[in-house]
């Protein structure tokens, strides 16, 4: 029996496997099966051989035949940059501003939110605290416009309710609550969120979680948003549910 293989092109690579005959069965089967594994090392030998001169000769990988597979569709390849504070840092088209949330954790982690992966308000800006949290984009730009928190647990309300009426149309509003956020909102302020986008706004109840990124001027319901309910049979912190948290890039304004 004899296998030959050659491939020429640029170069040339040849081998071959000759074996001699055997009168026993059981030989015949084991050289078979041996060169058989033979035959296919020399097919991986000018494989790789045609791969070599392949890179070295036309200049890339991307040059590289088809029938090379190096990265399996199953591949992640790891920016290996850590999370901190924002999460993972995320890079969004130029079109889109990225963006990361989280609502409070009970009433002893604050929320955070940051854009374009810098945080913006949180513990370490000292711009956080108590009831809804909020931060104002330039919605062209993805400037940060204003970053505040307002007590609606026990506060007055009527410096957000002024807020948030004054916010100019094009501009990007994001939310996250903390501790407890629901019980100086009253009708006007539920209003005012709802036409920013919000659809949950009506049916947040004491002590839940909520994160919201809306805009003002915008048509319809946003799709960032996220909402957890406190249940005492459910909340994983004494008298509160777990914290919650939104990232991904949302679209800029535009006219």
């Amino acid at each position: 029996m004899c296998v030959y293989i050659c491939v020429t092109g640029r170069g040339s690579v040849c081998c071959s496997v000759r074996g001699k005959r055997s009168t026993m069965k059981l030989a015949a089967r084991r050289g078979s099966v041996v060169l058989w594994l033979m035959a296919v090392a020399c097919v991986i030998v000018v494989v790789v051989y045609l791969q070599q001169s392949n890179v070295s000769s036309e200049g890339g990988w991307h040059k590289l035949p088809k029938l090379i597979n190096f990265f399996p569709r199953e591949a992640k390849i790891s920016s290996k940059r850590s999370a901190g504070v924002c999460g993972t840092p995320r890079e969004c088209p130029a079109h889109e501003i990225s963006f990361y949330i989280h609502s409070g954790a009970a009433n002893v982690v604050p929320a955070a939110i940051c854009v374009q992966n810098k945080l913006v308000l949180g513990t370490a800006l000292n711009n956080a605290g108590g009831g809804i949290n909020i931060v104002i984009l330039n919605g062209k730009t993805g400037e940060v416009l204003k970053t505040d928190h307002y007590d609606t647990y026990s506060g007055d309300v009527k410096p957000f309710i002024e807020l948030l009426k004054s916010i100019e149309t094009g501009s990007i509003v994001i939310m996250a609550s903390y501790d407890e956020a629901s019980t100086k909102l009253n009708d006007e302020l539920k209003n005012l969120i709802a036409e920013l986008g919000s659809s949950h706004i009506h049916s947040l109840g004491y002590r839940d979680n909520w994160v919201f990124i809306g805009g003002k001027g915008v048509t319809g319901k946003s799709t960032f948003e996220k909402h957890m309910k406190s249940d005492s049979a459910t909340n994983k912190y004494d008298g509160w549910p777990e914290m919650i948290g939104l990232e991904g890039c949302v679209p800029k304004y535009l006219e």
